[in-house]
């Protein structure tokens, strides 16, 4: 089984960090392409203003010069979805868990451990960036299929974005996990209410060990609860009622 998460624009450094980790070959790759771009073609890649840009081109500058501290992936990503996982005091059972199943989609360094020491960047699968004659999702889809291609169960908790870097035959085989509320009788999916079901979701079945459909299905939290009727074969649809 691999679970996986998309990775998060906003960033905690506010933390302990590590050294400088060597980077792999098509890391390596990655970066060679992105610093070909110059200030404003950086900026018209993220769709930032010059001060943002700047930011991001300093970021980059640190790592080809070795001079980026490293931090755990998934503590380094602050996104909602992440704020909503527990991450502290783990459970030898959950830490197992994490780093056994679970995998963050990036476009820098690949399919990778939540425990994976990386440096601050960003880079999503939406700009046009060529990495060796190819589209960022090109580049990486061999690496992604490798590591679920042996998997019987591939379980996303990520968008279109993430899911479209796997090759077709993979993406057929995936599970989604979709979350709705109830309001009003109306059953709506909401950005917010899904980034943070997608987070206390991952975190309890790391506490519970779960790793079929079946005990994902009896799970229960922030008032989730899952629905036979709504969900398919491919999908399963958690629904909460409005408060």
């Amino acid at each position: 089984m691999k679970i996986i998460l998309p990775n998060a624009k906003e960033l905690n450094t506010n933390l302990d960090n590590h050294p400088f980790v060597p980077l792999s070959e098509e890391s390596s790759a990655v970066l060679g392409a992105i610093r070909n771009l110059s200030v404003e073609e950086l900026a018209a890649f993220y769709k930032l203003n010059s001060d943002k840009t700047e930011l991001e081109a300093d970021r980059w500058y640190r790592i080809a010069h070795r001079q980026a501290k490293t931090y755990p992936a998934w503590t380094l990503y602050d996104g909602l979805m992440y704020r909503y996982m527990k991450r502290r005091e783990l459970s030898q059972v959950e830490q197992e868990y994490w780093q056994r199943y679970v995998r963050i989609a990036t476009g820098f360094y690949g399919l990778i451990s939540p425990f994976t020491l990386i440096s601050p960047h960003r880079l999503d699968f939406q700009g046009q960036l060529k990495v060796e004659g190819q589209s960022l999702k090109q580049f990486w889809r061999a690496q992604y299929d490798e590591q679920v291609a042996e998997e019987d169960l591939i379980i996303s908790l990520s968008s279109s974005e993430f899911e479209q870097v796997f090759s077709p035959a993979i993406q057929k085989r995936m599970i989604q996990i979709v979350f709705m509320e109830n309001r009003a009788g109306q059953l709506k999916i909401h950005s917010t209410i899904s980034k943070k079901g997608r987070g206390r979701l991952v975190s309890l079945m790391a506490e519970q060990d779960v790793q079929t459909l079946d005990e994902i299905s009896q799970l229960t939290f922030d008032g989730f609860a899952y629905r036979a009727d709504l969900s398919e074969e491919q999908k399963l649809v958690f629904v909460r009622k409005q408060p």
